[in-house]
C-alpha cells in the first residue's frame, strides 16, 4: 500500500535488518562530508522503517537525496517517514517478497519522480537459531527466498523498469550482506549462507551490469538494532571487547558506508563487499 506520509516532490534533475536506531549523545556524529552528494537524486531503501535501513535513508537524505522507504508494517513506516523533512521522503508499505508490492514501488517512483539513482536492498530475515544440520528446510527456503532471491528481484525490477532510467542514470546498487557470510557464526549458520550468496550475487551483477551500473555490498558485524539484539543483549561490553574499536556498530556507521559506495566518490569501485565490522574478523572474532 502506498503511503504518502510526507509525499516528496519530484527532485531537480542532476548528473530491513530492521531494528531500533539508537544514537549516542556522548558520541555525536559529525556532519557528513560533501553534504550534497545526492542532490537531485532518488534513492530506494528497502526494509527502512528502523535500524540499518532507516540509518541509510537518513544519511542519503542528509546528503540531498529524495528517499523512498519500504517496510512491511504501515504504522512503523509512517513513524519513520515522519522523521524526515517535509517533501523529502515517501513510504510504501508491503512485503518485500511480494511481486505486486515491488511493482507498486517501482511504478510509484516512476510516476512521482521519473527516475531512480540508488537502490539499497536491506531486507533480510533470520527466523531460526541453532545448528544448520537441524534447520527446518521450509525455514531455510524462506531465508533464501527473502535474503537472496528478494535481493535479485529488487535489482531486476530497477534495471528492467523502462521509466526509471536506472541504467541511463548510472545507477548504483548497494546490498546489505553480513560478516556471517564471510565466516561461520554459531547459531546463525544458514543466515550466513544466504548472506554469502548475497555477496557473490553482488559481484556477479557488478560484472554483468557494468559499466553503466555499479553494484557493491556492505557486510556489517553486530550492529545495535532489534534484529541483532540476541547477539549482544545483556552482555554488550563483553561482545564489544572482541572488537578493536571496543564498541558495536550503529545504523549510522552503515549509513555512512552505503553513502560512500553510492556516491561519485566511489566511481571506480564496483563488485566489492565492504566489511564494516570494527576490525572483529581480523582480530579473530565472528558475527
Amino acid at each position: 500500500m502506498t503511503a504518502g506520509f510526507h509525499s516528496a516532490d519530484a527532485p531537480e534533475s542532476a548528473d530491513s535488518h530492521e531494528g531500533s536506531n539508537p544514537r549516542s549523545a556522548s558520541n555525536p556524529r559529525p556532519e557528513p562530508a560533501g553534504a550534497r552528494r545526492f542532490a537531485g537524486q532518488v534513492a530506494l531503501i528497502t526494509g527502512a522503517s528502523r535500524g540499518i535501513g532507516l540509518g541509510v535513508a537518513q544519511r542519503l537524505s542528509a546528503e540531498g537525496a529524495t528517499v523512498i522507504l519500504t517496510a512491511r508494517k504501515e504504522e512503523a513506516l509512517a513513524e519513520a517517514v515522519a522523521q524526515f523533512s517535509e517533501g523529502t521522503a515517501l513510504g510504501i508499505a508491503g512485503k518485500s517478497d511480494d511481486p505486486a508490492h515491488r511493482a507498486e514501488v517501482f511504478d510509484t517512483i516512476a510516476e512521482k519522480f521519473g527516475r531512480l539513482d540508488v537502490l539499497v536492498t536491506n531486507v533480510g530475515i533470520n527466523p531460526v537459531y541453532g545448528p544448520t544440520i537441524d534447520i527446518d528446510l521450509d525455514a531455510a527456503r524462506k531465508i533464501f527466498e527473502v535474503n537472496v532471491l528478494g535481493t535479485l528481484a529488487w535489482v531486476q525490477g530497477a534495471v528492467h523498469h523502462e521509466q526509471l532510467g536506472f541504467r541511463q542514470n548510472r545507477g548504483r546498487v548497494v546490498s546489505i550482506s553480513s560478516v556471517a557470510g564471510e565466516r561461520p557464526s554459531t547459531g546463525i549458520g544458514f543466515y550466513g549462507i544466504s548472506k554469502a550468496a548475497v555477496s557473490h550475487l553482488t559481484k556477479t551483477l557488478a560484472v554483468e551490469l557494468g559499466p553503466d551500473i555499479r553494484v557493491n555490498a556492505v557486510a556489517p558485524a553486530v550492529v545495535k538494532t532489534n534484529f541483532a539484539t540476541a547477539l549482544y543483549e545483556g552482555r554488550e561490553d563483553e561482545v564489544a571487547a572482541a572488537y578493536p574499536v571496543k564498541r558495536l556498530g550503529t545504523p549510522e556507521d552503515i549509513g555512512a558506508a552505503v553513502a560512500y559506495l553510492s556516491s561519485s566518490d566511489a566511481e571506480w569501485i564496483t563488485a566489492q563487499v565492504l566489511t564494516a565490522d570494527g576490525g572483529v574478523l581480523t582480530a579473530g572474532g565472528s558475527a
